[in-house]
């Protein structure tokens, strides 16, 4: 299914930390942990493009099995790719794939694995989260296995059009067909944060506030 646009506008607005409060609350979706912005004040939320690699020692495949331009042409507007490298310190991307990207208007980039040119990626504005920024290149370390198919990053079962929001503090997965739900649950919670800060301001103390909002 395709999440609606109108769930994924309330989704802008929402933090991963109050999105991890209604994952855990409906059991649905997923904390990818070990991930990090590439720099500060990023964030992206759209739908995931999926890919799967693996990587061995320089020399293990040919260069043309490294097809990043493959993944940057499934991806459209709004899409975050999503890249599945079982946490290999080696990357699979870098500033000119971040440039190209940003100008086809893709969201962002998750990758359970390794990026490089953080300086670039940062001047590009483009959203990127890796478990590790590193020098090391891809080509011929790194092969494409499949692209628009389910994987599991950081653990998570991700498939096609599943929904990345990622943040400051962290990334987040929700299933398709329970991103709507967790999207109404989680914007009731953060509502709930921005009436206990108003009633704190009017001298409710902040163990009043626990009390009285459990999900802060």
């Amino acid at each position: 299914m395709s999440v609606p646009d109108t769930v994924l506008e309330v989704l802008r607005g929402l933090a991963t930390p109050t999105l991890a409060n209604a994952i855990d609350e409906t059991g649905a979706g997923g904390v990818l942990l070990g991930l990090h912005a590439a720099g500060p004040g990023l964030r992206c939320v759209g739908r995931a493009v999926t890919a799967r690699e693996v990587t061995g020692p320089f020399g293990s495949f040919p260069v043309e099995d490294f097809k990043v331009g493959h993944m940057i042409d499934a991806a459209g507007p709004g899409d975050v790719i999503v890249v599945a490298n079982g946490g290999a310190p080696v990357s699979t991307w870098g500033g000119m794939a971040s440039y190209a990207a940003k100008l086809k208007g893709i969201e962002g980039l998750i990758v359970d694995g390794g990026v490089r040119d953080r300086e670039e990626i940062q001047e590009f504005g483009f959203p990127v989260f890796s478990a590790h920024m590193v020098p090391t290149p891809g080509k011929t370390r790194i092969r494409i296995e499949a692209i628009g198919e389910p994987v599991v990053a950081c653990g998570i079962p991700i498939n096609p059009g599943d929904i990345i929001v990622a943040d400051g503090t962290g990334v987040v997965a929700l299933p398709a067909d329970r991103a709507e739900e967790i999207a109404t649950l989680a914007a009731g919670y953060a509502k709930d944060d921005a009436q206990a800060m108003e009633e704190m301001r009017g001298g409710l103390s902040f163990r009043e506030a626990l009390a009285k909002f459990a999900k802060i």
